[in-house]
């Protein structure tokens, strides 16, 4: 009788231990699923599934720049760095900075072209987090009489098309024309042939631009209180979630911080670096923006 029970005993044992790992396998599979869902972008909305199809305005340097595939610049690294975050591979698609602002009718899951976010853009579209703070600068050829923008009485201004280059020309100069350019470079290209007198545009940008075309200089910079943020078409609320927690991942992992460095040899404001949304929605509100 004593040997039964112990067999019996054995035998519950052993029952025992079969259920405990099954439990304990149930738990783990649980864990590794929850992970998965909060870290990978599966199960996001995505034109093509596991790459986030990523529309700018190509070229305006240093943010975006170069020939297809092989685009570079600061916005270019940024998303590429956001989207491994994701878990995600990335396409770039180049459009027109109008389309970029009406929310790609489809043919982006995000878009990253240097927007200042503004309560009219953001009636159209979503924005991420800030990602940079931006202040407009004025560029002329070297030796020219203008120096300020008090100087522009008179003259004719350059800016890109539905920029707040453009909307701070006509709203704070007395430019006897403000006159527009699909793309930047071409207003940069008319100034250097003597077709405009100036040039108003984000201060990155035409910083790079005297450096890279000669003969022209930055001669008066101004802040305006931007900040771009990354375009995300209404209504997609995962991706927005997703997009911001990724980026607030390259904030305090340092990347953001390496970026800046290496394209602007400084680092970020640190109020960019804290979560949450705009600190202010430079521009005022207008359609207009960089």
């Amino acid at each position: 009788m004593e040997s039964k029970t112990r067999l019996w005993s054995l035998i519950a044992l052993a029952v025992g231990l079969v259920a405990a790992f099954a439990v304990a396998g149930c738990g783990g599979d649980d864990s590794t699923t929850s992970g998965d869902e909060t870290g990978a972008g599966t199960d996001l909305p995505l034109i093509t599934a596991g790459t986030l199809t990523v529309g700018s305005d190509i070229p305006y340097p240093p943010f975006e720049q170069g020939d297809p595939p092989d685009y570079e610049g600061f916005d270019i690294d940024l998303i590429n760095a956001v989207a491994d975050k994701i878990g995600l591979d990335t396409k770039m698609v180049d459009l027109p900075f109008n389309v970029v602002l009406a929310g790609g009718n489809g043919q982006f899951d995000l878009a990253i072209a240097a927007t200042t976010i503004t309560p009219a853009r953001a009636k159209k579209v979503d924005f991420s987090d800030p990602y940079f703070n931006a202040s407009q600068g004025l560029l002329v050829q070297e030796g020219s009489d203008i120096q300020t923008v008090d100087d522009l009485a008179g003259k004719i201004v350059g800016a890109q098309d539905a920029t707040t280059g453009e909307t701070y020309a006509e709203d704070n100069t007395d430019a006897a024309e403000v006159r527009p350019f699909p793309q930047i470079d071409q207003a940069y290209n008319a100034l250097k042939v003597g077709q405009v007198d100036a040039v108003l545009n984000d201060l990155p940008s035409v910083n790079a631009a005297a450096e890279e075309l000669g003969g022209l200089e930055v001669v008066d910079d101004f802040p305006t209180d931007e900040q771009y943020g990354i375009v995300i078409p209404k209504g997609q609320t995962e991706l927005v979630d997703a997009v911001n927690s990724a980026l607030q991942e390259v904030k305090d992992d340092g990347t953001l911080t390496e970026l800046y460095q290496e394209w602007f040899s400084t680092d970020p404001p640190e109020e960019l670096l804290q979560p949450g949304p705009a600190a202010a929605l430079g521009g005022g509100d207008t359609t207009s923006g960089g």
